[in-house]
């Protein structure tokens, strides 16, 4: 298995760019090079051209636009889907849609930035509950709905956190959302095409997710990102939106590719399931190797490190012998947990746990808990 390659600078002594191994990109399914992907974004680009030229609503819509929409909505059992070009796009169209300044939305502490400005653009008031945390969630939800019970309330939340590696209790933060009258928008772009049935996502089959948003930029290989929902909110997105109609259309052959590499992604499920095995034992590995066990149990897998120069000469250790994980510091995260954030992809070649594990030699102490 050929072995992909980053440029970090040059090998000492003979001025060529020093190959590494790339542990930090989020491929997970390695669809990206997939030669039926490539073709199909090929054939469109033939078709299409580059780009689409214009919004959606104007004459930026192409067949591929709407073969993928209905695609997507049959694979995740949602009655709309919308394109958007990028993954911030469209969470920022997503809680705007959601709240106004009316509104109150409880956002879990390490959702994404993305989420967050959506937040800032509505004018809601935003409060943050603990991580993943659901009895911190539900006290203030129930605060919410004693002093103000006819409030719009929106819940915010991941089912992959890609900095942390954790997922919450899906359905049981549908159930509690549902309990108290709240709107949920779930972000699944790190979990979908690897977690839930068929790598459907975690929200997959159960009410009280009104909104779901995804990316092709993950598991799918591509690029661009969607939100998926029922009939009534797809519409008032279409209608309403400017995050969706004051932008030129998600790119044909990026559409064609995302569109192939579902087709994948429903033919072969036991991929993303033969990855979570190999992230299991990878986690397992690492734990006896004298490490924190990373936590999740999905394809990202956050090696806790502490202090922010211990995980750059970290990475500087693996890229020294090779391998490509990136050193991740405040304020992406919490002070005092840097760490390096490894990424596990189908297509690593076989060797590269007892590599990794060689490189990172022993883990350092004391470690931040």
């Amino acid at each position: 298995m050929q072995e992909e390659t980053r440029e970090a600078g040059a090998a000492p002594g003979d001025g060529l760019p020093l190959p590494l191994l790339d542990l930090a990109s989020n491929d997970y399914l390695g669809l990206s090079r997939h030669p039926g992907v490539i073709a199909a974004a090929r054939a469109e680009l033939e078709r299409s051209g580059l780009g689409a030229g214009a919004s959606r609503l104007v004459t930026g819509t192409r067949p591929v636009h709407l073969q993928l929409e209905a695609a997507l909505g049959a694979w995740l059992g949602r009655e709309r889907v919308l394109l958007f070009p990028s993954g911030f796009q469209a969470n920022l169209a997503a809680v705007t849609a959601l709240a106004d300044r009316g509104a109150l939305v409880c956002a879990d502490r390490h959702v994404h930035h993305s989420l967050l400005a959506g937040v800032r653009a509505s004018g809601a008031r935003l409060v943050r509950f603990a991580h993943n945390d659901l009895e911190d969630l539900e006290r203030r939800l129930a605060q919410a709905r004693s002093s103000q019970p006819d409030q719009t309330r929106l819940v915010l939340s991941e089912s992959l956190f890609s900095m942390e590696g954790t997922s919450p209790d899906v359905p049981g933060l549908a159930a509690l959302c549902r309990r108290h009258g709240a709107l949920l928008l779930l972000d699944e772009a790190h979990a979908l095409g690897v977690l839930g049935p068929g790598g459907r996502g975690l929200a997959h089959g159960l009410e009280g997710v009104h909104l779901v948003s995804g990316t092709f930029g993950k598991a799918f290989g591509s690029g661009g990102a969607f939100l998926a929902g029922d009939a009534l909110l797809g519409d008032y997105l279409l209608q309403a939106s400017g995050a969706f109609r004051y932008t030129t259309a998600l790119a044909p052959p990026l559409a064609a590719g995302a569109l192939a590499a579902l087709r994948q992604i429903e033919a072969q499920p036991q991929i993303a399931t033969e990855l979570l095995a190999r992230a299991h034992h990878w986690r397992q590995a690492l734990a006896a190797a004298g490490w924190p066990r990373p936590a999740g149990h999905g394809p990202v897998l956050p090696l806790l490190v502490g202090d922010d120069g211990a995980a750059l000469a970290l990475q500087e250790r693996l890229e020294a012998a090779g391998l490509l994980a990136v050193a991740i510091r405040p304020p992406t995260v919490p002070a005092g947990t840097a760490r390096l954030r490894l990424v596990l992809r189908q297509d690593l070649p076989r060797g590269t746990l007892p590599r990794l594990i060689g490189a990172l030699g022993p883990a350092p102490s004391p470690l931040t808990p």
